[in-house]
């Protein structure tokens, strides 16, 4: 994190974008379970938006959707979804997370009728899911901006690969599928979301052998993993994005995530000496 207050975020902002970085912004935070936090929520990606605005940044966001008050219905979530979306303008894309997989259906349900509305919206999908490959297959002709992850929560092995053996080769897979013709004639916009190394040359020299021009996909990081690698991309032609998380919810955020996956904490601590 760049620091807790959206002034903070700006501030890495604009020395990225120095470096041929472009930027996603979050605000940590879910679950919210009062109607007033959801929209204070909203006004606060609201008046970001604002100060994006102001300094000229080629900045998008990145939201929650329980934090923008899903557990407390689909249509109050829409309505702040709807006001970003809307505000955010055509040529901003306003990014959907996906959560734990009990949220998954009404994600999709949310983030399809908000593409039916509006072209500015994507929506990120989880390879550790055994289900999105189908719900890939079923977005790709929408021409949707997506943004292709492992996945972050604890799943029960039912639902989701527990070895990360089998995760790896689910994301190239599907990372295949964004890149192919049919997703490229549907004018999808194709986020490549990790840190892996290995798995970054991987869609690399694929991308390659297909053709495809850098600017026909990007790549995207957290704010401070994998930095040297984050700036190599930018400087080789690629579009690298960098997420900027920020916001006093960071440590329960990030202890939870730690108790989720302890993996997590040896990412981290590599980081921390190698970035």
């Amino acid at each position: 994190m760049p620091g807790e207050e959206l002034e903070d975020a700006l501030a890495a902002a604009r020395e990225l974008e120095r470096k041929g970085l472009r930027t996603i912004f979050t605000k940590l935070g879910e679950n919210i379970t009062e109607e007033s936090e959801a929209a204070a929520v909203a006004e606060h990606y609201l008046g970001a938006l604002d100060r994006i605005r102001e300094l000229g940044l080629m900045t998008e966001l990145s939201v929650k959707l329980t934090q923008l008050g899903l557990d407390l219905g689909g249509g109050i979530c829409y309505v702040h979804l709807e006001r970003i979306i809307v505000k955010a303008g055509t040529e901003s894309v306003v990014w959907i997370d996906m959560e734990a997989s009990e949220y998954v259906d009404r994600t999709l349900e949310l983030f399809r009728r908000a593409k039916a509305a509006y072209p500015n919206v994507g929506v990120c999908l989880q390879a550790y899911l055994y289900r999105t490959a189908d719900d890939l297959g079923s977005l790709i002709p929408t021409g949707s901006a997506i943004r292709l992850v492992k996945g972050a929560y604890r799943e029960p092995p039912d639902r989701a690969f527990p070895r990360k053996k089998d995760v790896d080769e689910n994301f190239f897979d599907l990372a295949k599928k964004l890149l192919s013709p049919e997703a490229r004639r549907a004018g999808v916009r194709a986020g490549i979301a990790t840190h892996d190394l290995a798995l970054i040359r991987r869609v690399e020299q694929y991308a390659a052998s297909q053709r495809l021009g850098k600017e026909e996909f990007e790549f995207q990081m957290l704010y401070g993993i994998q930095r040297a690698e984050q700036l190599r991309l930018a400087r080789d032609g690629y579009q690298s994005h960098v997420l900027l998380a920020y916001g006093s919810y960071w440590f329960p955020w990030y202890m939870r995530r730690l108790a989720e996956r302890p993996a997590n904490v040896m990412f981290v601590l590599r980081n921390l000496f190698t970035s």
